[in-house]
């Protein structure tokens, strides 16, 4: 609980409690990371056999990288470190005044497919096996079938907007064209965003009549989703890696034959992490607890009212999470 909350439950200023809790009730004075807090922070101790890579924003956009242990399921002792910047060599020089001995304690390191974190995780503990988060991958996809729906929705809007001028030069009313269900098309193309990044399995009733209409005017948009569903299909209902690598070149295979740009070009990413995105499927480890962290970093800038004093945030994000 922030000081402001607390101090407006019991009727204090909170800004003048929050002032005293700093300078003389916390030892925050005392505190031994302070001088060099706002760069970095390390907790050696924290270290465990599963770790998790992946940056944040703590204040003004500012992103910082964050180390965590995945046993402390997002409690005391999951902060590893936290340094400012993602820059390969700055995060790798401050993970590395942990002792070797200490790091190649590390069985598996889960990163996204940023080419930083791969090279972090790499240098730092080199003998971990790197896993590449399935949801990363996953939402690439996901970004493709928006990029399909996006792209036919200014066509549309753009169809709409000449057709109501040559209306209205002939003196007429533009009457817009409604679908078996009330939309419009640009309607239609709006209003299909949340079920195209859903399971068939999980669409309501509405979503269902959406889809059919969408899929039956919009051929290529089906045809994204079902590539993106695909997909999403192999990482859920494969339990081997062998089998999941044979089910990822069937994939591949239907890329190619689609001619999507974007998908072509997810399927080359897949290709240069293929490795540890197969890695994946020897302990089904995913970066959900990175983001299960992230979230509560947010909630917990929140009640700060954003973060004017990082140094002291971070120190009472230590408090609770180091």
């Amino acid at each position: 609980m922030s000081a402001k909350r607390f101090g407006d439950y019991y009727k204090i200023n909170g800004r003048i409690l929050q002032y005293h809790y700093k300078n003389h009730l916390s030892d925050f004075k005392d505190w031994i990371q302070k001088e060099h807090a706002q760069d970095w922070l390390l907790y050696p101790e924290n270290i465990g056999t599963y770790l998790s890579l992946d940056e944040t924003s703590l204040s003004n956009g500012e992103l910082y990288t964050i180390l965590t242990n995945k046993n402390a399921q997002g409690k005391k002792g999951s902060i590893v470190a936290i340094v400012k910047g993602t820059r390969a060599i700055d995060v790798i020089n401050i993970l590395n005044k942990i002792p070797l001995e200490r790091r190649n304690v590390v069985e598996e390191v889960t990163v996204d497919m940023a080419g930083s974190m791969n090279l972090i995780a790499k240098k730092c503990f080199p003998k971990t096996e790197l896993v590449t988060d399935r949801f990363h991958v996953q939402k690439l996809a996901s970004e493709a079938v928006q990029e399909e729906r996006i792209r036919l929705r200014w066509e549309i809007m753009e169809q709409e907007n000449s057709d109501i001028l040559e209306a209205r030069k002939k003196g007429r009313t533009y009457k817009f064209e409604l679908l078996g269900n009330g939309d419009t098309h640009k309607q239609l193309l709006a209003r299909s965003r949340y079920l195209l990044f859903k399971s068939k399995t999980k669409w309501t009733v509405r979503q269902r009549e959406r889809a059919e209409i969408l899929f039956k005017l919009y051929p290529s948009i089906e045809k994204a989703y079902n590539l993106a569903q695909g997909l999403t299909y192999i990482f859920e209902n494969n339990t081997h890696k062998d089998v999941a690598r044979l089910k990822l070149a069937h994939w591949y295979d239907k890329v190619e034959k689609s001619q999507f740009k974007s998908f072509s070009t997810i399927a080359r990413s897949i290709q240069m992490h293929y490795v540890p995105i197969l890695n994946y499927f020897n302990n089904r480890s995913t970066n959900a607890s990175a983001e299960s962290f992230n979230a509560k970093i947010k909630e917990f800038r929140a009640q700060f009212r954003g973060v004017r004093d990082v140094k002291f945030f971070l120190y009472r994000l230590t408090k609770l999470f180091a």
